[in-house]
């Protein structure tokens, strides 16, 4: 059966491409069939919760899957999120292109991102991971302008060079532990943790650049942009969550209660934090604004994680918070991207300027866009603000711990930085519902398509409703980080937490308290002028044009070249000698042929390479040299 959830979408996806071919409309409801089918098989999957599947020789190593209850809340989800994606995609593509392309990678998608979650060894969360990488590719491209070619290079190019670092890590794992398998893994305990260090930090690139964690998030502001929106609900909600899925691995097994892998942790989860919250607050389109907004949550989780590893034995509050915030985002951008599908359907614009009064008489865009909203400033009574409530009590726990230790001014500092951040969220959500539905409309804006069909209303509305759901039961949102913590190892005994006391209220009144400062003091007074946005952020100030775009584009390609140039230096010179003495010997050279194994330009009369000869001979010796020096040099 675990298997079946994997290989049904991927099936799926080219049974709709076919039928495209065909009919637009048997593809559209096919791949909203196959969404759905899915959707119930990983509910009549409960059941199974404990079962194990190996497929030996797979890829040489096989394939092992698991399914545990942290396993089978994200297969929910997953499932849940795909079939509202794609159920919303059919009205939001109905005048796009390739939209047989888009399903068929959409669909294979979401059979990689099952695999990842089901995966029992980091082995097979590697192979469905880069297949993943791969195949949403094409959900970034899809309208194939500019931005969107430039954004899905951007994103090919992280995903590739994350995942080869990343395997290199895993060899190098595999070569110390003799296995890859996430639970004995983390009994792996060896004496001297340096080399344990260098591969777990090389695995943790792959997933963190995933995860768009700082300095590898470059991507997704960009690729969240360009994408449409039901791919950007995807993107931001749960191909992030893969990521972390990698680091908690890392995070709560191989490194469980490692404070060193915890303090490297802590520091890229707060620049990750601040810097998404103050790139969100800056931006004046909403997709982009979403988008660093997604980044930002992510340091929030990544704090959660970190706090795991400082608290050791008593790490609920942090493992319980990590858990309830993953979920809690992952449905809060759906609404909010899905929010952010409808203005664009309607008006093929994103710059706040140009939509500004859009959500005006709109009840269901606006109800969709408050619950959102408020899940993601962490309002009490909303689903955001378990998560991040446990978070922030994990952190004042661990300062309580360290009383006067001079550890405890850089947690108290951690404590405010996330106070800060969550403010700054408020801020940006206040930015965004102002824009939609306070401002007097563009002039120029004209609404292209219809405001939204009733399908399209009712997966608004029922995902919307889903967040104050949880987060007023909140008996069962507890029960569910409970039963789920044992995927992060925690510890057995369980705080019983008051989300309402005086002391959790007061944490989520500060952030919002500076939010509505920020808002009127600084988002109003410098970023809007004459009810106009300004975006005054300085466009140099990029660190994909300054850092990384030279690197990939330029000192890679060179070292790349250069270490061709050696190579061709080091094996031209005897294989060169070779064949020029070899080629006189009538034997090997026939005598009718006085060109063998060379090419000469008949027009000029001269041979095209003046220093070596060019054959097919020559070309496989070197071919031949050169990969055993490269292989030399691995291995060295």
């Amino acid at each position: 059966m675990l298997l079946f959830l994997i290989l049904l979408p991927m099936f799926g996806g080219g049974i709709s491409y076919i039928a495209g071919r065909y009919s637009r409309t048997i593809r559209d409801y096919l791949a909203d069939a196959v969404c759905l089918i899915e959707f119930a098989a990983v509910i009549s999957c409960y059941s199974l919760i404990g079962t194990e599947l190996f497929i030996p020789g797979v890829c040489g190593l096989g394939m092992k899957l698991k399914l545990d209850v942290f396993r089978f809340i994200y297969a929910l989800i997953i499932a849940f999120m795909w079939s509202a994606t794609t159920i919303f995609s059919r009205e939001y593509l109905h005048s796009h292109h390739n939209r047989n392309r888009y399903y068929l990678y959409v669909l294979m998608t979401f059979g990689s991102i099952m695999g990842v979650f089901l995966s029992a060894d980091l082995f097979t969360t590697f192979m469905f991971f880069e297949m993943m990488s791969l195949f949403s590719y094409v959900m970034v491209v899809q309208d194939e302008t500019h931005e969107a070619q430039r954004a899905a290079q951007t994103y090919l190019a992280i995903a590739i060079i994350g995942g080869l670092i990343t395997l290199t890590g895993l060899i190098l794992l595999y070569a110390q532990a003799g296995t890859l398998d996430i639970d004995e893994l983390a009994n792996f305990k060896p004496e001297d943790k340096t080399a344990l260090y260098i591969s777990g930090f090389l695995v943790f690139v792959g997933f963190s650049a995933k995860a768009a964690i700082f300095p590898s998030h470059i991507w997704l502001p960009t690729a969240h942009t360009a994408a449409p929106a039901p791919s950007s609900a995807l993107l931001s909600g749960l191909l992030t969550k893969s990521g972390l899925f990698g680091i908690l691995v890392l995070s709560s097994g191989i490194f469980l209660h490692d404070s060193y892998w915890g303090f490297m942790l802590l520091v890229m989860a707060m620049i990750t934090m601040v810097l998404g919250a103050v790139l969100a607050v800056f931006s004046i389109n909403i997709k982009r604004t979403l988008a660093c907004s997604s980044m930002s949550q992510l340091g929030f989780i990544l704090t959660g994680v970190s706090m795991q590893c400082f608290l050791g034995e008593n790490n609920d509050l942090a493992v319980r918070g990590t858990l309830l915030y993953m979920i809690g985002h992952s449905l809060i951008k759906l609404v909010l991207f899905l929010c952010a599908g409808v203005v664009h359907m309607n008006t093929h614009k994103l710059n706040l300027n140009d939509i500004k009064g859009f959500g005006k008489h709109k009840p269901v865009l606006m109800f969709a866009f408050i619950m959102g909203g408020l899940g993601l400033m962490g309002v009490p009574f909303w689903n955001g603000y378990l998560g991040k409530t446990l978070i922030h009590e994990a952190i004042v726990e661990h300062i309580h711990e360290l009383s006067a230790s001079s550890e405890l001014i850089i947690f108290q500092i951690c404590e405010w930085l996330f106070l800060i951040s969550g403010g700054l969220t408020a801020a940006y959500v206040i930015k965004l519902f102002t824009a939609l539905f306070i401002m007097k409309p563009s002039q120029d804006m004209h609404q292209k398509n219809i405001y939204l069909s009733w399908h399209n209303a009712f997966i608004l509305t029922i995902s919307a409703l889903i967040l104050p759901v949880i987060g007023i039961f909140t008996g069962t949102a507890d029960r569910i980080s409970i039963m789920g913590s044992s995927f992060m190892n925690g510890p057995e005994h369980h705080h019983i937490v008051n989300y309402f006391s005086f002391e959790n209220l007061k944490g989520s009144f500060i952030s919002i308290s500076i939010g509505i400062i920020v808002y009127f003091f600084f988002i109003r007074k410098l970023l809007i002028q004459r009810e106009t946005y300004i975006d005054l952020w300085p466009e140099k100030l990029n660190i994909e044009n300054l850092f990384f775009r030279p690197i990939i584009g330029i000192i890679l390609p060179f070292i790349g070249a250069l270490f061709a140039r050696l190579v061709d230096l080091i094996s031209a010179g005897p294989v060169s000698l070779m064949l020029s003495n070899a080629s006189r010997i009538k034997f090997i050279r026939p005598p009718e042929d006085t060109d063998f194994g060379y090419y000469h330009d008949e027009e000029k009369g001269d041979t095209i390479s003046s220093l070596l000869p060019s054959s097919l001979a020559y070309g496989l010796i070197t071919l031949a040299l050169g990969l055993l020096f490269v292989l030399a040099f691995m291995i060295a």
